[in-house]
């Protein structure tokens, strides 16, 4: 189980972990062994409360695709090892922040000193506008 937050737990047996080559630098290594990972979610399917899958799928963006399937690709190290765990790191980090609740948004009044200094900028640019326009001599 990965403990994401204290309340919330996720069971490893609903990711997908492929092991695939990575490209970029590495010398004969990268051609011979597969050892960036690919990271799976089926973020619909998962035990994540519902208002959590929403704020996952909105906060992963592009990283998910069309059937709801979060995808993590890690290619940062050398080793299976170190790319699956930076991969399950990143993946936590992602589902920690889709746990928190957004707070609320209070709508405010502007005060009346801030809408009286806008109406005072308004104007003054009316008047330098005014002074620029071109007067037709008759």
């Amino acid at each position: 189980m990965l403990e994401v937050t204290p309340t919330l737990k996720i069971d490893e047996r609903e990711l997908q972990l492929e092991f695939v080559r990575a490209s970029g630098p590495g010398g004969q290594n990268v051609n011979k062994v597969a050892t960036a990972v690919q990271l799976r979610f089926d973020v619909h399917a998962s035990s994540l409360p519902e208002e959590v899958k929403n704020r996952l799928i909105s906060i992963a963006g592009k990283r998910t695709t069309n059937e709801g399937v979060l995808v993590i690709e890690a290619r940062k190290f050398r080793t299976q090892e170190q790319n699956r765990d930076d991969a399950i790191q990143r993946f936590v980090e992602l589902v920690r922040k889709a746990a928190v609740k957004p707070k609320p948004r209070r709508r405010t009044k502007p005060t009346q000193a801030s809408r009286e200094k806008r109406l005072r900028a308004k104007k003054e640019r009316g008047e330098i506008k005014k002074i620029r326009q071109n007067k037709s001599y008759e």
